[in-house]
C-alpha cells in the first residue's frame, strides 16, 4: 500500500489517495467520499472504472463517481420520512423536491478517515453527525475495500447508531470492461439476477408496483446487450431489480461482459436489491482517466441496496437501523478473463 495526497478541498482538508495491489488487481481509493479512482485488472490495460485525474473535477461534477453514498443511498420521495411516530424532513437536494444520496453533504462527497490499512486493503472511517442534512443520530460508518484472490474487489460497509434512523449505504462505480470509457457500455452484455424490478415515475421515483420482469424490457435474466431503443430512442436504465425481501447470506446477483476485451464483472452481494443504471447522464466536462472526458453511457453501475424510497412503501425492505443493531453489507465485484 502506498499513499500520497491527491488534493484539497476548499476547507484545507487533504484528500489522499491510497494504492492497494492484490489478486490480480490494483485500486486507487481516495480519502474523499471513500471512493475508487482507479481499478485495474492484470492483462488488461484499460481501467476498468471511470474516475476522474484531478480532484477539482471531483468537487465540480462527480456523479458520486466510485463513492461511498449514503447515509441514505438513492432517493426519498420529498425528503419526509417517520419513524416511530417522528417525523424528519432531510435535504431536497434532486429536482429541489427529493432527497439523493443522502443530501448535498452526504458521505460521498466528505472526506474519510483511514482507520486500517495493508498491502491489499483499506478501511475508512466517518461519523455522519445528528442531525446532518437533517438525519437522525450519529451514525458511524466503516467501509473496507480488500483486493481479494481470483479478481475480487470486496466491498465490506458497517455501520451503527445511537438514535433509530435510516441507513441504505452504497458503492458506486461506474463500470467499462473494454475500454476504460472511450466508447460507450450499450454493447455491454448485462445479466441481473432478479425476476422482479420497481418501476420509476419521470423523477426517477419508484412508483410503488413491484413487477415481474418477464416480457418487459427490464428483463435481463439472460445475458443480453444494454442497447434498446422504443421509438427512437435509447431505453433508459436506473432502476433497482428485487433480489429478495430482506438482507441475506452474500449471493451471485449480476454480471457484465465487455463486448470486444473478454472481461468479465460478476456481482454478488447481502443486499435485498441492485439498483441498474446504464449511465445515460454521466457526461461531464471533465478529464477522465483515458485523458478526455466521458460521454453519456461511458460507464454502467451495479448498486446494491435496500430498495429506494423504502419510508414511503412499508411493503418495501426497510432502512431503519436502530441502536444495538450493526449495519452489515458485504458485496464482491470479481473480474475475469475469457
Amino acid at each position: 500500500m502506498t499513499a500520497e495526497i491527491f488534493g484539497e478541498t476548499p476547507d484545507g482538508e487533504a484528500v489522499h489517495r491510497i494504492t492497494l495491489s492484490g489478486g490480480g488487481l490494483t485500486a486507487k481509493v481516495l480519502t474523499y467520499g471513500a471512493a475508487i479512482q482507479d481499478l485495474r485488472l492484470e492483462g488488461h490495460e484499460a481501467p476498468l472504472v471511470l474516475g476522474y485525474q484531478d480532484f477539482a473535477d471531483y468537487l465540480a461534477y462527480s456523479p458520486h463517481m466510485g463513492a461511498i453514498a449514503g447515509r441514505s443511498a438513492n432517493r426519498i420521495r420529498n425528503g419526509i420520512f417517520t419513524i416511530d411516530g417522528n417525523t424528519y424532513e432531510v435535504d431536497r437536494n434532486f429536482l429541489g423536491a427529493h432527497n439523493l444520496h443522502g443530501g448535498r453533504k452526504g458521505l460521498g462527497k466528505r472526506v474519510w478517515r483511514v482507520t486500517g490499512e495493508g498491502r491489499d486493503f483499506v478501511t475508512l472511517a466517518i461519523l455522519a453527525a445528528d442531525g446532518e442534512m437533517g438525519f437522525p443520530g450519529n451514525l458511524n460508518v466503516h467501509c473496507t475495500y480488500m483486493l481479494s484472490p481470483g479478481g475480487t474487489l470486496v466491498v465490506r460497509l458497517e455501520a451503527v447508531t445511537d438514535k433509530p434512523t435510516i441507513c441504505n449505504l452504497i458503492h458506486h462505480s461506474y463500470f467499462n470492461l473494454d475500454d476504460g470509457g472511450e466508447t460507450d457500455i450499450l454493447d455491454h452484455q448485462v445479466m441481473i439476477g432478479a425476476q422482479a424490478y420497481l418501476p420509476a415515475n419521470e423523477a426517477l421515483m419508484p412508483d410503488g408496483r413491484v413487477l415481474p420482469v418477464e416480457g418487459t424490457d427490464y428483463d435481463f435474466r439472460d445475458f443480453r446487450q444494454v442497447a434498446l431503443e422504443r421509438d427512437g430512442a435509447q431505453v433508459v436504465y436506473d432502476n433497482n431489480f428485487c433480489l429478495a425481501a430482506a438482507r441475506g447470506p452474500l449471493k451471485w446477483c449480476a454480471a457484465a461482459k465487455g463486448a470486444k476485451s473478454g472481461v468479465r464483472l460478476d456481482v454478488s452481494t447481502t443486499e435485498p436489491g441492485v439498483q441498474f443504471y446504464a449511465g445515460n447522464t454521466v457526461a461531464r466536462p471533465a478529464v477522465g482517466l483515458t485523458g478526455k472526458p466521458y460521454e453519456n453511457y461511458a460507464g454502467l453501475c451495479f448498486e446494491p441496496q435496500i430498495w429506494p424510497d423504502s419510508p414511503s412503501f412499508p411493503y418495501f425492505p426497510q432502512a431503519v437501523l436502530r441502536p444495538g443493531e450493526v449495519y452489515a453489507q458485504t458485496t464482491h465485484y470479481r473480474f475475469g478473463r475469457g
